[in-house]
């Protein structure tokens, strides 16, 4: 009796996660980073590191400080999607792929933080935090 009384407690905690695979698909940003333009008025790029523990599409990035971001493949194709798999990181890299911020606010100066929100197919988005460094600068003047 005592055995039948604890199986849906049992049941409703299972159904809420804690054991096993994660339901709930998550991607992790690394290592942001917004280059600005070298000249003025001009668009800035962001590399960054994407990680999820499912499958996922990366479809857009916005920002409150750009008037629009686009997605590129490498040679500054426009892209409409990235596909991430689980465990093996998705980089966006000088010369690859990258990301395009158009009207960035002229205010933004080095060492400052920008906000980067990542928007995936089916899944929540996601923001971080883009370190801003000088043009050029993608490895932080190493």
């Amino acid at each position: 009796m005592r055995a039948a009384f604890l199986l849906p407690i049992f049941l409703a905690f299972a159904s809420c996660g804690g054991g096993g695979a994660d339901p709930d698909p998550r991607v992790t940003v690394r290592d942001a980073v917004v280059t600005l333009p070298a000249v003025p008025g001009r668009p800035g790029a962001a590399y960054f590191t994407l990680e999820s523990n499912a499958p996922a599409a990366l479809v857009a990035v916005a920002s409150p400080r750009a008037a629009r971001v686009e997605l590129h493949e490498a040679g500054m194709r426009p892209a409409a999607r990235f596909a991430l798999s689980p465990a093996e990181p998705l980089p966006f890299n000088p010369g690859g792929r990258h990301a395009m911020l158009f009207g960035l606010d002229p205010a933004l100066r080095v060492g400052e933080r920008l906000t980067l929100t990542f928007t995936f197919e089916g899944g929540p988005p996601v923001s971080a935090q883009a370190e801003i460094r000088a043009p050029g600068d993608v490895h932080g003047g190493h």
